[in-house]
C-alpha cells in the first residue's frame, strides 16, 4: 500500500471561506478579504489582451514584472522572486529552510498557513501567545531556541488587524540569531494607516535574514490570478528559484499585474475607500455593543459577548439573508467573526 509521510494525514485541509448559500442567487461574501473594487481597468485590459498568447509558456523569470514591481517600489529586481501567490512562496521558504527536529514560530493568532506549511515541512510550529490580541516581540524572543529556523509574522495580521510599528520589528530582528530566517507578510501593507509601519524592505535590505513577501491579491484586486512576491537577500532569493517551479506565475498573471502596477491612482482610491468604510464599520459594530478590533486590514475582527454560541448564531442568521462573515474557530477565536469591508 503506497503511504505518504506519515504526519501528513494528521494535518487538517486548509479550509477557504464560503462563497456561496444554497438557494441564493446573489449573496455578500464578507469572508475572504477580497478587494471591494474591481481591478484597475489597465488590467483588465492586459489580461484581456494576452488571450492570443495562451498557448505559450509565460517567462518563467517574470523579468519584466519583477521590473516592474522593482521600479514601483523602488527595489533591486534581482532581489524579487515571484510565486503562485505569496502562500507558495511561504511554503517554500518553509520547506527550504527548515524541517524535522526545527521550530516554526509563529503568533498565537497568526495567519493560519505558518503552522500548517511548517507541518508539511515536518517542522514544529510553535504558537506564541498576544497580548489582547496583539504580537509581542518579548514573548516571541523568549521562545526563540537552537531548534528555531524562521519566524513568520503578519504585519498587519491575519485575522485580527493588528499592526506592530517598524521600530519593534526592527528590535525582533536585532535580537534574532543570524541563523534564523524573519519572515514578514506584509499582505495588507498598502491599507495600513499608522505613520511608524514600515512592510519591511528596509530590513531586507540591512540584514541578510529577512525576507519580505507582499501580494497582488488584495488592494490590486487579483486574487484570482494568484500573484505574490519576496523581496530577499540575495542568497535567499537564490534558493527560492531553485526550488520554485520553473512556470509558477501564469502569463495572464504578469501581464495584469504589470498593467495595475501604472495604475497607482486606482490604488489610491481603494485606500480611501477601505479606511472610509473601515472607519464606519468598526463605529457602528461599537454602537451595537459589540468589540470590533482595531485593524489596519481591509477587514475587522469582532468579538460577540457571551461565548461562541453568540458569534455561531450572529454568523447563521447573517448567513441566513445572504450575508457570509468567516467564522474564528479555526484560529482559537470562537466568538469572533471576521468581516471583510466591502458589498461582496
Amino acid at each position: 500500500m503506497l503511504r505518504p509521510r506519515p504526519f501528513l494525514l494528521d494535518i487538517p485541509p486548509y479550509k477557504l471561506g464560503e462563497s456561496s448559500v444554497p438557494g441564493m442567487a446573489r449573496v455578500i461574501v464578507l469572508a475572504s478579504n477580497e478587494c471591494a473594487a474591481d481591478p484597475s481597468p489597465l488590467a483588465i485590459a492586459a489580461y484581456r489582451a494576452h488571450a492570443g498568447r495562451l498557448r505559450r509558456y509565460a517567462d518563467g523569470a517574470t523579468t519584466e514584472l519583477r521590473a516592474a514591481i522593482g521600479a514601483c517600489h523602488g527595489l533591486d529586481a534581482a532581489r524579487i522572486v515571484c510565486g503562485n501567490g505569496s502562500e507558495e512562496l511561504i511554503g517554500l521558504l518553509v520547506r527550504a529552510y527548515a524541517g524535522p527536529g526545527d521550530e516554526v514560530l509563529h503568533s498565537e493568532h497568526g495567519y493560519a498557513l505558518f503552522a500548517l506549511s511548517a507541518r508539511i515541512s515536518g517542522a514544529t510550529p510553535t504558537a506564541v501567545p498576544e497580548r489582547d490580541l496583539v504580537c509581542e516581540v518579548d514573548a516571541l524572543l523568549a521562545r526563540v531556541t537552537s531548534r528555531t529556523r524562521l519566524v513568520l509574522l503578519a504585519n498587519p495580521n491575519n485575522p485580527t488587524g493588528s499592526c506592530l510599528a517598524a521600530g519593534e520589528v526592527e528590535r525582533l530582528r536585532r535580537a534574532l540569531p543570524d541563523d534564523v530566517l524573519l519572515v514578514l507578510d506584509a499582505a495588507y501593507a498598502e491599507y495600513v494607516m499608522r505613520a511608524d509601519y514600515e512592510p519591511g524592505a528596509r530590513l531586507v535590505e540591512a540584514y541578510d535574514n529577512v525576507v519580505m513577501l507582499r501580494t497582488f491579491s488584495k488592494i490590486y484586486g487579483l486574487a484570482s490570478l494568484r500573484l505574490g512576491w519576496a523581496y530577499c537577500p540575495r542568497g535567499v532569493a537564490d534558493v527560492l528559484h531553485r526550488t520554485r517551479p520553473p512556470s509558477n506565475v501564469s502569463g495572464p498573471a504578469q501581464a495584469a499585474a504589470i498593467a495595475a502596477l501604472a495604475d497607482q491612482a486606482h490604488v489610491a482610491q481603494n485606500y480611501a475607500e477601505n479606511a472610509r468604510w473601515r472607519a464606519w464599520f468598526t463605529a457602528e459594530i461599537a454602537r451595537l455593543g459589540l468589540k470590533p478590533y482595531r485593524s489596519e486590514g481591509n477587514f475587522v475582527l469582532v468579538r460577540f459577548g457571551g461565548g461562541p454560541q453568540r458569534a455561531a448564531d450572529a454568523y447563521a442568521f447573517l448567513k441566513s439573508r445572504g450575508i457570509i462573515a468567516r467564522p474564528m474557530a479555526a484560529y482559537r477565536l470562537d466568538d469572533c467573526l471576521r468581516f471583510t469591508i466591502g458589498t461582496g
